[in-house]
């Protein structure tokens, strides 16, 4: 793994003068893959070294028996029972080979059998009829007593924290690390299930609906983009709900059009397998085109722009507030500077809510959160 990540960076190890340490890990690395398969190596030839002295012993035994009963057996026998014994090395080994296989083969069962007892995702009773074509209309997000855990035993991500979004608000969530930003996006889509409190969106608690309702109803910018093998039409639109003008409009907006016209195939272009033949912020923007093309009144963004450079940050910041004026916004910020403009920020620590105001008057406190975290980033 370590190998396959060295040559996806090479430029970056040999832009930061890091050769070397690269090739002393890679060595480590080496060493501790040879110790294995030596004593492998080694393990085998003990294993061939005692079956061959048990057929020995026994082609022995076949001998001896031959000679001492040479008198009442036939010579034919003789011959059928030492060729036989002969034979038994090998008979021995593929035993040994395929009752290790079968131990191998094995653990893929203790897998299935391990998955088969996971949990599934909750089913809710709620039925789609029940649920307006046009929800989330107005975009309020509420969250009331919340707590969570990722699962039974583990101390609680987010402990009954209470705040409430208003409509076509922009919200900055921020927060050092391991203070539950991610654990919000994660509520919301509810991939982690509540064990307190609810959360509310324009009035209908989300527990109360059915996932792929509730899913399809929010939009969503990972901080890694998921791209899959296939065309840009086929990564834009899966389930070809729009034309092919909406996807032009979408690509333009996100300034991917010259790209993907400049291509021979256009919108049939093929993408690699996790987006391999594109560039990081190429990537990003495809990401953003499926939010625009979905169009929800609730668009979350998970450290979008993460993994960017500053150009491209910024064209997908602009973009937002162009395209998404109306739309309530919740910003996991990995640059302070791009939350700047919210209206409000909320500040987490250790799973509860520690600050919630606006980004002016959370800075005129110079003991407050938000403070310390912009002057780190050299904001204030």
């Amino acid at each position: 793994m370590i190998f396959s990540a060295t040559l996806t960076g090479v430029n970056t190890i040999r832009a930061y003068g890091c050769c070397g340490q690269f090739i002393n890990e890679n060595n480590k690395q080496l060493d501790i893959n040879q110790r294995c398969i030596y004593h492998n190596y080694i393990t085998k030839i003990w294993l061939q070294v005692r079956l061959e002295t048990i057929s020995n012993c026994l082609i022995l035994f076949a001998g001896l028996f031959a000679i001492l009963k040479r008198g009442t057996i036939t010579g034919g026998s003789i011959g059928l029972s030492l060729s036989y014994a002969l034979t038994l090395t090998n008979t021995l080994n593929q035993l040994i080979v395929n009752f290790s296989d079968l131990q191998n083969y094995l653990v893929s069962v203790e897998r299935i059998d391990e998955y088969c007892c996971i949990e599934s995702e909750h089913k809710s009773t709620e039925t789609a009829n029940k649920l307006p074509d046009n929800w989330p209309d107005k975009g309020s997000v509420e969250f009331v007593n919340y707590g969570t855990r990722y699962r039974q035993g583990l101390d609680l991500v987010l402990k009954g924290i209470s705040f409430k979004i208003n409509p076509k608000e922009k919200i900055g969530i921020v927060g050092r690390t391991g203070a539950g930003k991610s654990s919000i996006t994660q509520s919301l889509f509810r991939i982690i299930e509540p064990i307190m409190g609810k959360i509310i969106i324009d009035n209908i608690d989300i527990t109360l609906l059915n996932l792929e309702d509730l899913r399809s109803r929010l939009t969503i910018i990972p901080q890694e983009p998921v791209l899959f093998s296939g065309t840009v039409r086929t990564n834009l639109d899966p389930f070809n709900k729009f034309s092919d003008d909406d996807l032009w409009t979408v690509l333009d907006k996100c300034n991917l059009k010259e790209f993907i016209k400049s291509q021979e195939l256009g919108l049939n272009y093929l993408i690699c397998e996790g987006g391999g033949n594109l560039s990081v912020g190429q990537r990003q923007l495809v990401c953003l085109c499926r939010a625009l093309l979905r169009h929800t009144n609730i668009l979350i963004l998970d450290e979008a722009t993460a993994a960017v450079d500053v150009e491209t940050d910024s064209l997908i910041q602009q973009t937002i507030r162009n395209e998404f004026p109306m739309c309530t916004i919740l910003t996991i910020a990995h640059r302070i500077n791009t939350i700047m403009d919210s209206d409000r920020v909320l500040v987490l620590n250790e799973g509860t809510v520690a600050e919630f105001d606006s980004p002016d008057v959370l800075l005129s406190n110079q003991n407050s959160i938000f403070y310390s975290l912009a002057s780190e980033a050299g904001i204030v």
